[in-house]
């Protein structure tokens, strides 16, 4: 290792860590998210964007706000990837990191992520679903062979790489960001050990309508950047991954997929 390298991972150390996260109507898991945050490696911020929650979301993060002065609460009503922009901006760190409302995060996860940084400009996570109904896995999509689908529930970039994410998607904002940054020539880190706890959907409605939703997005994906592995990707069963639950993800993500094709991703639904 040169000089120059080993001064470029000093740097990363030092750098400040600002966790991004977009929240509506989450009272139920919210105190356990920040949790498991508030401990993490330091230098830090977290940044949680309200989306016009009616329930105690905003009273919850006001306390830890009060307690914690690296915690900060905006409000800003728009879509996720709208409001994760919003936050962005309003950051201080030099290092975006983002994760879903109704996750928790392991106790190293932000050094993981930060250890991944001095590798690459951009990092994804190990994201685990425990739940009644099983895991699904995710529909891959590669560009120029990196897989580009890891999902911003467990996702990290430099500040000076992030593309910013594009408003206009329902649902795979995060996988438009990759694919934008892959093709930019950022360097991609995947590290397993950067783990995220993800609560899965309890029942068939819910999960029904995350899967239509997804492949609402990856109609989007398709619209936008013509590349037909955002729709071959729904009919792809991983080995292991036939299950009824994975054929009903495909079932009603393609019939997300279609609607999407006939609206032309216009998502006022």
């Amino acid at each position: 290792m040169n000089i120059g390298e080993m001064n470029e991972i000093n740097e990363i150390n030092k750098k400040k860590v600002s966790v991004i996260i977009t929240v509506k109507n989450e009272e139920k898991r919210i105190s356990k998210l920040l949790d498991s945050l508030v401990p993490q490696e330091k230098p830090l911020e977290i940044i949680v964007v309200d989306s016009a929650s009616t329930d105690r979301t905003t009273e919850i993060v006001e306390a830890y706000s009060r307690k914690y002065d690296f915690v900060k609460l905006i409000e800003h009503e728009g879509s996720r990837g709208e409001s994760r922009n919003f936050g962005c901006e309003r950051a201080a760190g030099d290092i975006y990191a983002f994760i879903d409302g109704d996750c928790t995060a392991d106790k190293d996860w932000v050094k993981e992520l930060r250890e991944s940084l001095k590798k690459g400009d951009f990092v994804a996570g190990k994201t685990l679903y425990p739940g009644r109904i099983p895991y699904v896995a995710k529909m891959a999509l590669y560009v120029y062979g990196i897989d580009v689908s890891y999902p911003s529930c467990n996702l990290a970039y430099k500040k000076e790489c992030f593309p910013v994410f594009d408003p206009w998607f329902k649902t795979a904002e995060d996988i438009d960001l990759n694919l934008r940054a892959v093709k930019s020539r950022a360097r991609f880190v995947y590290n397993e050990k950067a783990i995220v706890y993800h609560s899965a959907r309890e029942d068939l409605y819910d999960f029904a309508k995350q899967s239509f939703w997804y492949g609402f997005g990856r109609g989007q994906l398709f619209i936008k950047h013509k590349r037909v592995g955002a729709l071959s990707s729904l009919a792809n069963l991983e080995k292991g991954d036939f299950n009824r639950w994975a054929i009903l993800k495909r079932v009603f993500g393609a019939l997300g997929l279609v609607v999407a094709i006939i609206v032309r991703g216009d998502t006022r639904l």
